[in-house]
């Protein structure tokens, strides 16, 4: 397919992307200071001319362009405007340039195209139409969360559209770039989040999510209307968890690393394969992932279970990722639970609760995927930041500024966490947490990076040609 530069008028791309909004709720991600009229004129033009000129993965491999996340990321965090043009021709300098797909993607078309990158741009003008049309919410609850765009009669499994598993599928990428596109009120990052979506591969989704809840259309408006900001009333202040917590997420995590199924010498033909992974165990995952209790009527349950999928995300990439003979070693998979877990404050707001419900089970799901698939041995707990981040600005790894901004951001929210405060859950030295993980995490993470011409570890990843 040859290559062919997309063309929009100018009008539509400055409806696709705007100047950035603030943040969406109280626990999404401040902006740091130094916003400048540079620093936004460098930053719209840098996504307006990635939406035009490159393909959304970066090569035929179907690695992820992530000129858009390192551009937001730096501007989140004051970044000047020519350092954001200047990472910007750094990063578009191999990039699979956009092609022009064989046809339009309509309603009728939409499931068959699927997993094919050819369709990318045709999926993202269809998605350009339906968010103008709809906005955000609707669309998210209709092509992401609907039983419709999940399972629909007459289709084997693998066959099945199953959305929800396209989107966060592939360590998370769709819906990090969704979440951008909420965090900072961006439409076009959301097109385009839908399209990736759209061409990622099929994954393994339970049919039974999308059995009827019975809550009424008028109550899933209700609750959407109420939920648009959480609850900005919200101390972050620490809370004591009650006790036992039989189903907190740790409690989960340490139930399937004591599951003979995933014995460190049962799961190690699967270790870093997480698509033979949930293949072959997707459904136990799954199971497990049901016993995470989410009670959305009682208060402040949306904002605990958010709390639990972030504190899991960071001990399996702080913890899980170190050693006593090497110290950290900064896991490229681990890593993008946690900066993808940045954005669950923002898109949250925007669903329903049945839908807030689903996609934090799903996330947490995925989460405990990367955790059998990824760790090499069981956890077993044991016991600046401006520095850090103005550091992460100019280091040459796309993916640095991102977890030191989500580890920022967690420390802010979870910083003061006593000792103690997960007692009760069944993880394994849980007792001894406590909210400078975070803080400690992004140290380690620094020191690793720093060192040499050190990167992410990819070790145990299959090669490919």
């Amino acid at each position: 397919m040859a290559a062919a530069q997309q063309t929009y008028p100018g009008s539509e791309l400055d409806a696709l992307f705007p100047s950035p909004s603030s943040p969406p709720n109280v626990l999404s991600p401040p902006r740091y200071p130094g916003t400048s009229p540079e620093a936004i004129a460098a930053l719209t033009y840098v996504l307006k001319d990635n939406h035009t000129k490159y393909h959304v993965f970066s090569n035929y491999q179907r690695f992820h362009n992530h000129i858009t996340h390192r551009a937001l990321a730096l501007y989140a965090t004051g970044a000047s405007g020519s350092l954001i043009e200047q990472f910007y021709k750094q990063d578009s300098a191999h990039q699979r340039p956009a092609i022009e797909p064989p046809g339009a993607i309509t309603e009728e078309n939409f499931i068959v195209h699927l997993g094919d990158d050819i369709f990318y741009a045709a999926y993202r003008t269809f998605f350009s139409k339906v968010i103008k049309e709809k906005g955000l919410s609707a669309t998210l609850e209709e092509y992401i969360f609907s039983k419709k765009y999940n399972f629909t009669e007459g289709r084997d499994a693998s066959t099945q559209p199953v959305m929800l598993a396209r989107f966060l599928g592939a360590l998370f990428h769709a819906f990090i770039h969704v979440g951008y596109g909420a965090e900072f009120g961006i439409s076009g990052m959301v097109v385009e989040g839908l399209a990736l979506a759209s061409v990622h591969g099929h994954e393994l989704l339970p049919s039974y999510l999308f059995e009827a809840s019975g809550t009424t259309a008028v109550e899933r408006a209700t609750t959407r209307l109420a939920s648009l900001v959480l609850n900005t009333e919200r101390s972050i202040a620490p809370f004591q968890l009650e006790r036992p917590q039989k189903n907190h997420a740790f409690s989960i995590l340490a139930e399937i690393m004591q599951d003979s199924k995933f014995a460190p010498k049962e799961i190690k033909k699967y270790f870093k394969d997480f698509d033979g992974m949930m293949s072959e165990h997707g459904d136990t995952l799954w199971r497990y992932a049901e016993q995470w209790t989410i009670d959305p009527s009682q208060p402040g349950e949306i904002e605990r279970k958010l709390e639990e999928c972030i504190w899991t995300s960071t001990i399996l990439y702080g913890i899980g990722g170190w050693s006593k003979d090497r110290g950290l070693t900064a896991d490229f998979f681990f890593m993008h639970p946690v900066t993808s877990s940045l954005f669950l404050p923002s898109l949250l707001p925007y669903l329903p609760q049945d839908s807030q419900v689903l996609l934090l089970r799903g996330y947490f799901a995925s989460t405990l995927g990367c955790a059998t698939s990824h760790l090499s041995s069981k956890i077993n707990v044991a016991n600046p930041f401006l520095h850090i981040v103005q550091s992460a600005i100019t280091h040459p790894d796309n993916h640095m500024l991102k977890i030191q901004r989500a580890l920022a951001h967690f420390s802010s929210l979870y910083g003061a966490r006593p000792k103690d405060s997960f007692e009760g859950t069944e993880l394994e030295g849980a007792e001894a947490l406590d909210g400078s993980l975070f803080i400690r995490s992004a140290r380690l993470t620094e020191e690793y990076m720093n060192q040499g011409t050190r990167t992410w570890s990819q070790e145990g990843f299959p090669s490919k040609a």
